[in-house]
């Protein structure tokens, strides 16, 4: 009777488990560039180096295929790819007629930010990221979030990317399970997105340096981690933020938010201006909306100090001040008037999105 018990398990979990392989596995598999492997040069990010940032893509594609096939070979059955850099080029920075035909591009009408606004939920079942990088401050190569200096804080953590989006991701309950990029970020995310697949692409010396790992090293272990990533998918756990939240933007030099200082309502100190949001979108859209005020900053403070090294500073600063002044008094006086607004509808028609700009 044992014995025929014993069978009777044996085969009940053999076709519990040949059901659990036959279930679609979504992936949504999105890569920024700063923390590819072979690449330690900022401006091959850059859409405006066309030499470097050629370099770049082909590093991109090919790390992307080695994190595809490990996805395939793990039981992925659907895989959407998304660009989460925005280099400034206008099409995707992947070489889409070398990326792996079992994955396609997502793209939109309109522009979406990818870390804030694709979570719907039953879309996707896990979500893997390529060529991320580290947190500010951490030295890891071309460290910062969502753009150099800023840092974002929500419940006493300053939060790399990844971690931004594992949160958002986890209010729909899709885990991230890959991420593959500098070997500093791997000591930002331990604590707070356990059980990962992580792949060292690099290791960030600097800011601005990096030890670079073998190609074919890294792109091995890319497969073989995105294989076990989607096999231990059912143990790896949404990460998910407690509310309300406690929101910050640090901003870090060149970047400032002194311009906030004193402003009614404003809860400012130290280059940082703090809020608390219901929930983890109110406070990223709230800290995303800080960061073009601390951008400006950066824009102004960096522009004044590129002038100042000029040998003709002064005549280049009075002609910008004559130009500033001359375009008030020109609308006072009714002999100009700002370019109209174009609609968003007709700005992007017939375009494509493909994620970050």
């Amino acid at each position: 009777m044992r014995r025929i018990i014993a069978v009777g398990f044996a085969l009940l979990f053999s076709i519990q488990s040949a059901a659990a392989q036959q279930r679609p596995v979504r992936v949504l598999l999105l890569h920024d560039m700063e923390g590819l492997s072979g690449q330690d040069d900022w401006r091959m990010m850059s859409f405006g180096y066309p030499e470097q940032y050629a370099r770049a893509r082909q590093l991109l594609t090919d790390d992307v295929n080695a994190t595809i096939e490990g996805l395939v070979a793990g039981g992925a059955t659907k895989i959407d790819v998304v660009d989460g850099h925005g280099s400034g080029n206008s099409e995707p920075d992947l070489l889409l007629d070398k990326m792996d035909k079992r994955a396609q591009m997502v793209y939109r009408d309109r522009p979406f930010d990818p870390y804030i606004d694709m979570q719907d939920p039953n879309v996707y079942d896990a979500v893997a990221l390529v060529g991320m990088h580290a947190k500010p401050g951490s030295k890891g190569f071309l460290s910062h979030t969502y753009t150099g200096g800023m840092e974002f804080w929500m419940n006493g953590r300053s939060l790399s990317e990844p971690e931004i989006i594992g949160y958002s991701w986890g209010r729909v309950g899709v885990p991230v399970i890959y991420v593959a990029g500098d070997e500093v970020l791997r000591g930002d995310i331990a604590q707070s997105m356990p059980g990962i697949e992580f792949v060292a692409t690099k290791r960030g010396t600097s800011a601005s340096t990096a030890v670079l790992f073998p190609l074919d090293s890294v792109r091995a272990n890319m497969r073989s981690a995105a294989t076990r990533a989607v096999k231990k998918l059912a143990t790896i756990k949404p990460t998910v933020l407690s509310t309300p939240v406690q929101a910050a933007l640090h901003a870090r030099p060149p970047a400032s938010l002194a311009a906030l200082d004193s402003v009614p309502g404003i809860n400012y100190k130290d280059q940082t201006v703090s809020f608390t949001a219901p929930d983890f979108e109110h406070a990223y859209r709230g800290i995303v909306a800080l960061v073009s005020v601390a951008s400006q900053g950066a824009a102004i403070a960096t522009m004044r100090e590129a002038l100042r090294l000029q040998p003709n500073n002064a005549e280049l600063t009075r002609a910008i001040g004559e130009f500033r002044t001359n375009r008030w008094l020109d609308y006072e006086s009714g002999r100009w008037t700002p370019p109209p607004v174009i609609p968003a509808e007709i700005q992007n028609a017939g375009k494509k999105f493909f994620g970050d700009r």
